[in-house]
């Protein structure tokens, strides 16, 4: 018994140092030589300081901001822990709504996320919130009606405000992977960064 006790033993401890060590070891490795930034989280920097991650969401709220597509997060409501509040973009806790299309919850958000939104059509991310409750991303038409409210808060034309949120916005990968889409945190980061006319 003893006899084949051992090499099983042996066996299952050399496999797990290799797939549960070496492997992702080897793996992290590879992963931050070939793709550093996205290795490291993505991150971006403004004169040496992290103000987010081009893969998480931030809740901007500002008139002279593009603003992301609702979230659905929440966190324990420190008055009531068997309740939750929305907390936009709570990066701990990514989650839908779980709400279903008849809720009266989800009714009362879209609808105010509508009357908000402006005129019809209204692009479906402006009002809907994603699977993570996280997305960075917004479409370019959602992007492009907010040109108007940015550029008057900013007291820019028009024209460049839609400029800059050409130059940001991103075409599928390879093509046809994933949609046409503006990282809110990039395009705002960018506006922040340039003087005003």
């Amino acid at each position: 018994m003893a006899n084949a006790f051992r090499p099983a033993f042996v066996l299952v401890v050399l496999l797990t140092l290799l797939t549960g060590l070496v492997a992702p070891l080897a793996m992290t490795g590879l992963a931050g030589l070939a793709f550093p930034f996205e290795a490291g989280g993505s991150l971006i920097e403004d004169h040496g300081r992290i103000i987010g991650s081009a893969l998480i969401g931030q809740n901007f709220t500002g008139a002279g901001y593009f603003h992301p597509r609702p979230s659905a997060t929440t966190e324990p409501d420190p008055k009531d822990a068997s309740k939750t509040v929305p907390v936009p973009y709570a990066a701990d806790n990514s989650n839908a709504s779980n709400l279903a299309p008849t809720a009266k919850a989800l009714i009362d958000r879209v609808k105010g996320d509508l009357a908000s939104a402006g005129p019809a059509p209204v692009p479906a991310d402006a009002v809907t919130t994603s699977a993570s409750g996280l997305d960075p991303d917004i479409s370019p038409e959602n992007a492009r009606r907010q040109i108007a409210r940015v550029a008057s808060a900013r007291h820019w034309p028009e024209d460049r405000v839609a400029a800059i949120v050409a130059a940001h916005t991103e075409a599928p990968f390879l093509g046809f992977l994933g949609e046409t889409r503006v990282n809110v945190l990039a395009l705002n980061h960018a506006l922040d960064r340039m003087q005003a006319p």
